[in-house]
């Protein structure tokens, strides 16, 4: 009889369903942790990308009104009308409009860290040169190259994230990069009030060492990176080979990949034919809006 009761007390032996659920215990401990690792790499300076883009699109209204007490604003040394000012606005948003599907072909094609640089280094350059026209023509025009060199970059960051995180995982990420925009434009008027007693200095006028000193970090950032920003989870030297795998397996069905062939009509045709992506897209970036405001 203690024979048998002896015999009752040896430990049961884990089911299957136990083996599964710490095993996905420990698969989300993974992925938890490659996320995060991936977060620290990316989300900061993908937000800090998009406030020196936002910078140096927004900083046109501040040299609007700069100094213009002394007549040393933008118009005014423009020989420029409010009309035509709000021309110049809005040439920005028509090339917007136009070149962010082509720019976005060309992060594909070219990697999203030489890409990405090269448009950083574009807006910045045009900014600078902002800072040198002399009249409304050459202020349209360069506003309109400004327009080309930063469409992209918005559109092409929403789909830089599509290489690194899951659909539930992108708006997060999205929000935190957006969310920079009121960071530049809290510091944009600081730094506007601060640049406005350069007036004279040099023989430039405040407005036009706005844009020169506004410009110049988005150029001198574009080396920067380059260099740091990540392309793929593949590529990433900053991944062991089995976070590596994870990654790749993540994003088996809901990424992109870096290395995958070129987009045929039958990816691109549910997109192209959603009708809700065409309203939503005339109602953001129809290129009258300035006019009317």
């Amino acid at each position: 009889m203690a024979h048998a009761e002896n015999d009752n007390t040896y430990a049961e032996p884990k089911n299957a369903d136990s083996e599964a659920n710490d095993h996905q215990e420990h698969d989300a401990d993974a992925v938890a942790a490659l996320v995060w690792k991936q977060d620290l790499r990316i989300v900061p300076l993908s937000a800090f990308i998009y406030l020196l883009c936002y910078l140096d699109r927004s900083n046109i209204g501040n040299a609007k009104v700069l100094n213009a007490d002394t007549g040393n604003d933008l118009l005014a040394e423009t020989k420029m009308s409010n009309y035509e000012y709000t021309i110049a606005l809005m040439v920005f948003l028509i090339a917007y409009a136009l070149f962010e599907v082509p720019s976005n072909y060309l992060l594909k094609k070219l990697r999203p860290s030489r890409w990405i640089a090269f448009l950083m280094l574009s807006w910045g350059a045009t900014t600078i040169g902002l800072g040198g026209a002399t009249n409304y023509a050459q202020v349209t025009g360069i506003r309109f190259l400004l327009g080309v060199t930063e469409a992209g970059l918005f559109p092409g960051l929403v789909y830089y994230l599509t290489f690194w995180y899951r659909t539930s995982e992108r708006s997060l990420r999205v929000a935190l990069i957006l969310a920079s925009a009121t960071l530049a434009g809290a510091f944009g008027g600081a730094i506007a009030y601060g640049v406005g007693y350069l007036n004279g200095d040099h023989g430039h006028s405040a407005w036009r060492w706005l844009f020169f000193i506004e410009g110049a970090p988005s150029c001198a950032s574009a080396i920067l990176v380059f260099f740091l920003l990540p392309d793929y989870p593949e590529s990433a030297k900053w991944l062991n080979e089995e976070e590596k795998e994870l990654a790749r397996q993540r994003l088996s069905v809901e990424g992109s990949k870096g290395d995958a062939k070129a987009m045929s009509w039958e990816d691109a045709k549910p997109v192209l034919t959603e009708w809700r992506l065409y309203i939503h897209y005339i109602v953001r970036d129809y290129p009258w809006r300035k006019v009317l405001d």
